[in-house]
């Protein structure tokens, strides 16, 4: 398990992750608040050559973004139920990579084949962070 040491280390992790995927992916990142999962998304945004200012999508719940592949960025926060979701559901092995925020609500309706990310805060700066690849 990866440790990262600041949101610098996190948002590389992230982008070296990515470089190695060229193909339709869906990332459930896990964490609780301010473990990094928008730092994450930010990686993967620069992985996939992404200029654009990343932001997380909490009250629009989607934002899409052009790169190399194209990157659904959705964020379930504000969400209560996976009834709530469903409408989302076409995205999650799209023609590019979505990044889901929050995906542990929603565990019931994720796809089998996906890679799971699970941040843990150590501390302040530190993350200890889990990938599974289900692939």
């Amino acid at each position: 398990m990866p440790i990262t040491r600041s949101a610098e280390d996190t948002m590389k992790l992230a982008e070296d992750l990515i470089k190695g995927i060229d193909n339709p992916t869906c990332i459930a990142l896990i964490g609780p608040l301010g473990a990094g999962k928008t730092v994450f998304v930010k990686g993967i945004a620069h992985g996939l050559g992404i200029d654009s200012v990343i932001q997380s999508p909490t009250f629009v719940l989607m934002r899409s973004y052009q790169g190399r592949l194209k990157l659904y960025h959705i964020d379930l926060y504000r969400i209560g139920s996976e009834e709530e979701i469903i409408l989302l559901e076409e995205y999650f092995l799209r023609d590019g990579i979505t990044v889901i925020e929050w995906a542990d609500r929603i565990k019931g309706i994720l796809p089998d084949k996906r890679i799971d990310i699970l941040l843990n805060i150590k501390n302040k700066e530190e993350r200890e962070i889990t990938i599974n690849d289900y692939r």
